[in-house]
């Protein structure tokens, strides 16, 4: 059992991702600065995870400084951790609004705005649950997955997105099977998505990146499921770097590609795909595994976090409120 994001005695607890697999250590976070910090070192990482992260952050800023001021400088340095996950942005600003009605009285902003903070860790572990369940009708009885990245409970608050369905369809008796991405260059599928699926008992195999599309042409692949940072109105959508990759040969096969997430992660105020900001990350991650160097030392290196997968390549959008089909320029309106 582990809970990777807690509250604890005033404190914020998260469970470092970066030391997982091999060793479950817990960190104690009591400011905004501090969370800032750990959700750009992807002490936490994912994007429900880091807006419920972030809207703690919030909370511990009210308790240090129970003003409005201290609020809008918590707000901006929590804003500036990490650009591509909306939901980071949307915990923020919900916190603010949470604020607005105790600005004036010190003595109950912190409690009001722990209040929001749990209530939005709440909302997305039953996001999740709900994701679950309407995927459940699109996975066949002995179904084969794809999945890139992690979408689990480290990345989520609960049972995971993407992660979410397959679990929902394994409880479900369906009998399914994953492919795990190993999903360079932190091998977040590699490390995270095969130590969550061990601990869920659910069968798996884990891949290199780039043999995605020989799986999908030479063994049975059902259909892939990703998560999302960011969907802009038109149905592009950002997720970690070779997203975009596994669409491509998933189209080319004909195998169904599902971005799975919830609603706070789509951005209706964002046109298309290309207004996406998209997270470039230092070379170290490239050029080391670990502490160890694989590459000849001053190699340039671009190190782009995350990709933008056009929404002509992607089946549907499985969120909390149901699954949304083509065309998304008219079906997520309103969410």
């Amino acid at each position: 059992m582990y809970q990777a994001i807690a509250w604890i005695d005033g404190a914020l607890r998260l469970l470092d991702q970066r030391q997982l697999p091999h060793e479950t250590v817990y960190l104690d976070y009591y400011t905004p600065e501090e969370v800032a910090t750990a959700i750009r070192e992807m002490v936490v990482r994912g994007a429900p995870s880091i807006g419920i992260t972030a809207a703690y952050g919030m909370a511990l800023a009210a308790q240090r400084a129970p003003d409005a001021a201290s609020l809008q400088v918590a707000a901006a340095c929590l804003r500036a951790a990490r650009p591509t996950a909306v939901n980071l942005f949307w915990a923020v600003d919900r916190m603010l609004v949470a604020a607005q009605p105790v600005l004036d009285d010190p003595a109950a902003l912190p409690a009001a705005l722990l209040a929001e903070a749990h209530v939005i860790a709440e909302l997305e572990r039953a996001n999740n649950l709900a994701i679950g369940q309407h995927a459940l009708p699109l996975v066949p009885e002995g179904a084969h997955f794809i999945h890139h990245c992690n979408t689990g409970p480290l990345a989520t608050g609960e049972i995971g997105t993407a992660l979410g369905v397959i679990w929902a369809a394994h409880q479900a008796g369906k009998r399914v099977h994953v492919y795990v991405d190993e999903t360079r260059p932190r091998l977040q599928g590699a490390r995270l998505t095969t130590w969550e699926l061990q601990r869920m008992g659910i069968p798996h195999t884990l891949i290199v990146d780039g043999a995605a599309a020989h799986i999908m042409r030479t063994r049975q692949v059902d259909l892939c499921v990703v998560g999302c940072d960011r969907v802009a109105a038109n149905g592009d959508t950002a997720n970690k770097i070779g997203t975009y990759a596994l669409a491509l040969a998933a189209h080319v096969h004909g195998v169904p590609f599902y971005v799975v997430g919830p609603t706070t992660s789509i951005d209706m105020a964002l046109p298309t795909g290309d207004d996406i900001a998209i997270e470039e990350r230092a070379a170290e991650e490239v050029t080391q595994v670990g502490t160890c160097s694989i590459t000849p030392e001053g190699v340039q290196v671009a190190n782009i976090a995350f990709d933008v997968t056009p929404a002509r390549y992607i089946t549907a959008i499985i969120t909390e409120r149901g699954v949304v089909y083509p065309p998304f320029t008219k079906n997520l309106t309103g969410f």
